[in-house]
């Protein structure tokens, strides 16, 4: 009982061996937190069958088991002693300053999101009465075997515009999806699930996936938090598989890239939107999917199950035919082109370094109401202040009713040899200062050159190879506009700059 003070801090010593009985519980109220419980124990700790233990317990030169059913809010650590667990529930306790985890950033279905069931590239057909929310089509072949009175959503038996745009947004999704770098790799794909609890992050398996038993989901509290399982191989489930949502998450934020067949074996709970590449997808009998299952190629086949897309469908009233970037000295240059646009009001242009956190680096007007094809631009200026090699770009498209979408994800790749990346201040008064990457160290000669040509200061700087700073003094300079010229075997750079 913290009595209402969430940092009360509680510690048990116990000098001598820890046991519980079957389905003993830890119960926090009034504020009491996880993260600051502490057992020390002399001795062995022992939780019996269905034990709920919250808070840290640290062994001194002695063994901690748990057992089937047990739950761990907290951390079972052995200063010298085994750790064995046997189908437990485990998680380290939020709060008392933990960081707040939100995964990587969630990429933008586009038209994609309004579909349940989806392949690009084959037949999508069903036996047995399944129920659906949301829309089933494919982009090539045709879809049989729904009954329209089962399905909430549109039933797209033969390729049209909208299966087509689907095709399209979704191989954007699965690029993104594909392309982001894991936080962490889970060596064990053939074991997975197992009571396993993940948390928000973005995961890589490197092989073909079993999924046994259950999987949980923790969100520590945060409802926005994304999580992204990438397999690079099949993903098979046991019967009555699960994946449980805990602690704030949610299936829309879910998603699993999976580069081969998938088969969601009979009564699973199944959590989040596949994207499958190049797989079948089998869905079979009662199985439940709160989410998507889509594949970019390959045959989509259902037997009287319920799938419930997790969010609703809120397609931008305009279409996106492409959008793309290239890098033109230090600046990013990025082109889009939309047709058939109904009050949209305007592009918001996001950038990040490492494709998950973006940041709004600037707004283009839209057009309104348009039905013929418009073009758009935006240009990014000094990307190569940042210092990356790769920088990311996506738009959101905004509505006037308050809707959007996000577009496809631009990667642009910037050659940062001997390049000047920071030229500040601009205009200067006394001092500047330049900074310049260069992939293997050299001896560089900066000069300083008036509009005439005439060479007014120069110098050599040994540079390493890497990130370099260098500060020019230029009180002497008179008020005009001046060349910063820098010259080296593998740099050759000019800045022009201003003297107040």
């Amino acid at each position: 009982n913290a009595q209402g003070n969430p940092n009360s801090v509680f510690i048990i010593q116990i000098e001598g061996t820890l046991s519980t009985n079957a389905n003993s519980k830890i119960k926090l109220i009034n504020g009491a937190q996880a993260c600051n419980v502490f057992w020390k124990v002399e001795g062995a700790v022992n939780m019996a069958s269905g034990t709920t233990m919250r808070g840290s317990v640290i062994a001194n030169n002695a063994a901690i088991n748990m057992t089937i059913g047990d739950t761990l809010e907290g951390r079972a650590l052995s200063t010298t002693g085994a750790v064995n667990v046997n189908g437990v529930l485990a998680y380290t306790p939020t709060g008392c300053g933990s960081p707040v985890l939100t995964g990587p950033a969630a990429p933008g279905l586009a038209s994609s999101a309004c579909f349940a069931l989806f392949s690009g590239n084959g037949p999508v057909s069903n036996s047995g009465i399944t129920t659906v929310t949301g829309d089933i089509g494919t982009n090539v072949t045709s879809t049989s075997g729904y009954n329209p009175l089962n399905v909430t959503g549109t039933i797209h038996v033969i390729p049209d515009a909208s299966t087509a745009q689907a095709a399209a947004d979704l191989l954007n999704v699965y690029s993104y999806l594909n392309t982001l770098a894991p936080d962490i790799q889970l060596l064990y794909p053939a074991q997975f699930g197992n009571n396993l609890v993940l948390t928000p992050h973005t995961y890589l398996m490197n092989a073909a996936t079993t999924f046994t038993d259950t999987l949980f989901l923790n969100a520590e509290g945060n409802a926005n938090a994304v999580f992204v399982i990438q397999i690079n191989g099949a993903l098979s489930t046991s019967t009555y598989s699960k994946v449980l949502l805990i602690n704030g998450a949610q299936a829309k934020n879910v998603y699993w890239k999976v580069d081969g067949a998938v088969s969601i074996n009979d009564y699973s709970e199944f959590k989040g939107t596949l994207i499958v590449n190049n797989g079948a997808i089998s869905l079979t009998t009662g199985v439940m999917l709160e989410g998507r299952a889509l594949t970019t190629s390959g045959a989509l086949s259902t037997a009287s199950i319920t799938v419930t897309v997790p969010s609703a469908c809120n397609v931008l009233p305009l279409s996106l035919l492409n959008f793309s970037g290239h890098v033109q000295n230090t600046d990013a240059v990025l082109n889009w082109k939309t047709t058939n646009e109904l009050n949209t009001a305007n592009f918001e242009v996001l950038q990040s370094m490492d494709g998950r956190s973006y940041v709004m680096v600037g707004i283009v007007a839209a057009a309104g109401t348009s039905a013929s094809d418009r073009n758009y631009s935006f240009t990014d200026r000094n990307i190569t202040i940042h210092g990356s090699s790769v920088i990311y770009y996506r738009l959101k498209l905004n509505d006037v009713d308050g809707k959007f979408t996000y577009s496809n994800i631009v990667p642009l790749q910037i050659n940062l040899k001997g390049r000047v990346m920071l030229f500040y201040p601009n205009p200067v008064k006394e001092s500047a200062t330049f900074k310049i990457f260069i992939e293997k160290k050299e001896r560089i000669i900066y000069r300083v050159i008036d509009k005439s040509g005439k060479v007014l200061h120069s110098e050599g700087v040994n540079l390493a190879a890497g990130h370099n700073t260098i500060n020019i003094d230029v009180k002497k300079l008179t008020a005009g506009s001046y060349i910063l010229s820098i010259q080296g075997e593998q740099t050759k750079e000019r800045v022009q700059f201003n003297k107040q």
